[in-house]
């Protein structure tokens, strides 16, 4: 059963009965297609026989939700949270702490990195959930039942599945674990900062010199500020393979880049100007101090060494890689920029050991 909750007092005296309720479960709907930033158009909460679909588009809704969210007394269960914290956090000025993410606690428990939520449930307490309002338009007035009863569902079993990880967790010793990535996972969501080197993450990269890659770096970095300023996707904003293609060969002067843009349907057309500028821009040696996208052969067989290495502490521990480290983070080490943030704590612990002799060449 479930209560769809379009004013604040209601919210309010619900939660207010809900007092000394350990556990909430919790979930949102949100939408990104045409903005940078997500739309919350929908949470779901839930406590053992009782769900409420609150509509965040009501005025003084994300302030009745604000002391659910921080209320340090109830811990959140939420899966695979991250996008979900820039919702509430864009939405309701506050994330949900304590967290735990039911997603992150079954990698940590052998079942499988990157589970979805439907096959986690199944999994674990095997009922079978449906699929098929997941590409819904959740911003629409009124949602239709099967909307509904899908949202529903998305916490409908999160107490269970929880009540199966936290006996799991606890026989492993990983709880401390599972708090440390979800207050990191909070911080990230409450810093929403910048990359400040945004060309990293993208794989052709590596085929630019250092001042392509400068120049790409330059180009991501006024992206993600156009973005953010016009609250539109980065890719309406300018395209990778664009970008990539301005960095590998800057045409010699403004005519020649107007018609470079010209001939690709998604370039950017008002602030040309702009782009102009920090494309064209002299690339500096100070310019140069950034981390470079690495392809040589040497690097590649260094990183094949520490993959198989996280490999081998991953199996032993029980762990899929992906939850461990990250293809980039090892390159990262690679390069001397020494541990990233993502791996410092257990992470470190369990690799350090095996990974260091690779990085110091014995």
């Amino acid at each position: 059963m479930h209560h769809w909750i379009s004013s604040p007092q209601a919210l309010s005296e619900t939660l207010a009965r809900w007092a000394g309720q350990p556990l909430v479960a919790l979930d949102t709907e949100f939408i990104r297609e045409r903005t940078y930033y997500p739309q919350l158009a929908l949470v779901q909460l839930a406590v053992p026989g009782e769900i409420l679909l609150v509509d965040p588009l009501v005025p003084g809704m994300a302030e009745a939700l604000r002391p659910l969210l921080l209320d340090p007394a109830v811990t959140k269960l939420m899966h695979s949270a991250s996008e979900d914290l820039q919702a509430l956090q864009r939405g309701c000025q506050a994330l949900p702490s304590p967290l735990f993410d039911t997603q992150v606690a079954a990698a940590m428990c052998g079942l499988g990195a990157g589970l979805g939520y439907q096959k986690l449930v199944e999994q674990v307490i095997g009922v079978q959930l449906a699929k098929g309002e997941t590409r819904s338009d959740w911003l629409r007035r009124p949602l239709s039942d099967s909307q509904r009863e899908y949202a529903a569902d998305d916490v409908r079993h999160l107490h269970a599945v929880h009540a199966f990880l936290d006996k799991e967790l606890a026989e492993r010793g990983r709880h401390a674990w599972l708090r440390a990535d979800a207050e990191r996972a909070l911080r990230n969501a409450a810093q929403d900062g910048d990359d400040p080197y945004p060309h990293l993450g993208v794989r052709s990269a590596q085929g630019l010199d250092a001042d392509g890659q400068v120049r790409l770096c330059r180009m991501l970095r006024w992206r993600e500020g156009e973005a953010r300023r016009a609250d539109k996707p980065k890719s309406w904003i300018l395209d990778n393979e664009l970008a990539v293609a301005l960095a590998r060969r800057p045409p010699a002067d403004f005519r020649e880049f107007g018609a470079v843009l010209d001939r690709h349907p998604k370039a950017p057309r008002k602030s040309r100007g702009e782009l102009w500028e920090t494309l064209s821009a002299p690339v500096t040696a100070a310019d140069r101090d950034i981390p470079m996208v690495s392809g040589d052969a040497v690097d590649k067989q260094r990183l094949k060494a520490l993959q198989q290495a996280v490999a081998a502490v991953a199996e032993a521990q029980g762990l899929p890689e992906g939850l461990l480290c990250a293809r980039r983070h090892l390159e990262a080490l690679l390069e001397g920029r020494g541990w990233p943030e993502a791996l410092e704590g257990w992470r470190r612990e369990l690799l350090e050991p095996r990974l260091a002799p690779i990085l110091s060449g014995r």
